[in-house]
């Protein structure tokens, strides 16, 4: 096994190497955003964490035990890569904890082109980083759990 890939900054550590976080820390997260009300049945709480195994790259910020942000990437390691999931606790929000977990992932493939899909109130967030609005069509297929 591999030794985690992590860095400490200001009591915060970084972890670029674990998809398998831990469920009801990711609930909790969710939680606190409000993506989530609750109201999803014991089976769906328990596989919270598998959109995060499932997926290309995670990295996540800590403090101890205690998860207070991750972001989740889908990517072909080369020309294409989407950023799903940015979530930050709100008693850390505004720390750059945001934008740290965007880095650390374009750093991993930083020559693919970066996606994200994201609400007109949030778009700014991302505008800073460095996105631009895109014109092209966006279509989808919604999911059963939206």
């Amino acid at each position: 096994m591999a030794p985690v890939k992590e860095k400490a900054v200001r009591n915060i550590t970084f972890d670029e190497l674990k998809k398998e976080l831990p469920s009801d820390e990711l609930h909790r997260l969710f939680m606190s955003v409000g993506w989530s009300d609750g109201s999803e049945t014991p089976d769906m709480r328990e596989k919270f964490n598998l959109p995060f195994k499932n997926s290309t790259l995670v990295v996540s910020a800590w403090i101890g035990d205690k998860l207070i942000g991750v972001v989740r990437v889908l990517s072909d390691q080369v020309v294409r890569s989407v950023i799903y999931d940015l979530v930050v606790d709100p008693e850390f929000q505004g720390k750059g904890i945001g934008r740290e977990l965007i880095e650390r992932c374009i750093q991993h493939f930083p020559h693919s082109e970066w996606l994200v899909q994201t609400e007109e109130n949030t778009a700014v967030y991302y505008e800073k980083i460095g996105f631009k609005r895109d014109t092209r069509a966006f279509l989808r297929i919604a999911s059963k759990w939206f």
